[in-house]
């Protein structure tokens, strides 16, 4: 076990609020306690949940100041009592979600549903530092042909997706899928399993350059929703039915559209709610044509270890639209802002 710094850089946010609540400061080095490791974090990237939780949107009550921060990639740098399997330097990628490891759900594999799951980044500090320690049941190692920057690309998206196509919507190779902001760092892994699982997919978004991404991606059709109605395309697209399956983060703006393009006897899966939570539902459409509306949250950690193998063989893949320094965090929390993201922005730690 080694002992280093006994201080570290942070992004921390001491305030809710706008962006520039976020201020690079040096702060004291976590380490590694029993059956924990310390990470030396090289790249780290955003989510949409890194926003809400800045604004207060996300867990309010959480006690300030707080480091933000899901999707970690880096180096073993110091290991605790009892973790005996890993040396430092080894290359990692965490899992953003913790849970007790001992209850029935856990030892069932439904971590993500534990009574104390909670999210890194989120519930307790996350990686917009040099440092990170998490249980050794959290990491990764990194895919083979992947740097430190594709890899915090990885993690909470893609089990986000993986739960959302395989364990909620069951997605079949006869389904027509609809996939909502196709660009997103969830959606780009959407479409890929989507169109692993054999199903027909079909890509929304707002804008022309997103779409393109998507049939790169594996998309069959794509509709762009700010130039043209999402329903109707989707009617047309699939001859009156509607489709099997929409997975959907977009929130309320979408939501009765999204609805309304599922075909009878349909599975809309949400995660999550860039537009706003407060959705209007028309029961009568729920009801009476047979929908099944179905929430999701993260993933079970093993799926990782699946989802790797399928990136080391080449059959899916992170995107990364941009890449900045950690001193940049709040400028990159602007760029997620706009809305104009391809994929998943990265901070860099040197």
């Amino acid at each position: 076990m080694t002992r280093m710094t006994d201080t570290m850089r942070a992004v921390v946010m001491r305030q809710r609020g706008g962006p520039d609540v976020l201020a690079l400061q040096d702060v004291p080095a976590p380490h590694a306690g029993p059956g924990e490791v310390r990470v030396r974090v090289r790249a780290v990237a955003l989510n949409h949940l890194d926003l809400w939780v800045r604004s207060g949107a996300a867990s309010p009550k959480l006690p300030l100041p707080h480091v933000l921060g899901s999707d970690v990639a880096g180096e073993i740098d110091e290991t605790g009592p009892g973790v005996t399997d890993l040396a430092p330097g080894a290359r990692v990628m965490v899992n953003p979600g913790v849970s007790c490891g001992h209850c029935e759900r856990c030892l069932t594999g439904h971590d993500n549903l534990c009574r104390r799951y909670g999210i890194i980044g989120e519930h307790r500090m996350g990686g917009y530092a040099d440092f990170l320690v998490v249980p050794r049941a959290n990491v990764v190692p990194v895919p083979r042909g992947l740097d430190f920057v594709q890899a915090a690309a990885v993690p909470l998206s893609s089990l986000t997706a993986w739960q959302m196509v395989f364990d909620r919507a069951e997605v079949k190779p006869w389904h027509t899928v609809l996939v909502m902001a196709a660009a997103s760092g969830v959606s780009t892994w959407a479409i890929q399993f989507a169109r692993l699982a054999g199903a027909r997919v079909i890509a929304a978004a707002g804008d022309d350059a997103k779409l393109d991404l998507a049939r790169e991606l594996g998309a069959h059709e794509t509709i762009n929703y700010r130039r043209e109605d999402h329903t109707a395309r989707v009617r047309e697209l699939t001859g009156g039915e509607g489709v099997d399956v929409a997975l959907d983060h977009t929130g309320a703006d979408f939501w009765q559209g999204t609805l309304r393009a599922l075909k009878w006897g349909g599975t809309l899966v949400t995660c999550g709610a860039t537009s706003g939570y407060e959705a209007v539902t028309p029961l009568a459409q729920v009801f009476y044509r047979q929908l099944s509306v179905l929430g999701s949250t993260m993933g079970r950690k093993g799926d990782l270890f699946r989802i790797a193998r399928l990136v080391e063989e080449g059959r899916v893949r992170p995107v990364v639209s941009g890449v900045r320094p950690l001193a940049e965090a709040a400028l990159a929390h602007e760029d997620m802002a706009r809305r104009d993201v391809f994929g998943k922005l990265v901070l860099t730690v040197d």
